[in-house]
């Protein structure tokens, strides 16, 4: 069974950073994309920043210049690196990823179960 598992949310000062990692794991074939989307409350979900296979990154207005995405594919994990953190940043952080897999077959999309975010003095 397929899972993504993700680590480092929690509460920070506005100005600090935090490092959100997910992991990929179970019978996996391959992982085409992998990503973060966000959800504040009362709003929708939104992406935050993508990583393809192959090719550039892509990044959502409000986060550029301030978050990075990165992969290891050898791990099959995906890191969001967060500095100048604001308060409109406080979200539950999902990541997600496009994968083939023994469970699912080809490019089906499977989310991790989401870490919290909160960015607050």
């Amino acid at each position: 069974q397929v899972q993504l598992v993700e680590s480092g949310g929690g509460l920070v000062q506005p100005g600090g950073s935090l490092r959100l990692s997910c992991a990929a794991s179970g019978s996996i074939f391959s992982i085409n994309a992998m990503g973060w989307y966000r959800q504040a409350p009362g709003k929708q979900r939104e992406l935050v920043a993508v990583i393809p296979s192959a090719g550039s990154t892509n990044y959502a207005d409000s986060v550029k210049g301030r978050f990075t995405i990165s992969r290891d594919n050898a791990k099959n994990t995906v890191v969001l690196q967060m500095n100048s953190l604001k308060p409109e940043d406080t979200a539950v952080y999902y990541c997600n990823a496009d994968l083939t897999s023994r469970d699912r077959g080809p490019n089906f999309r499977y989310w991790g179960q989401g870490t919290q975010v909160t960015v607050s003095s």
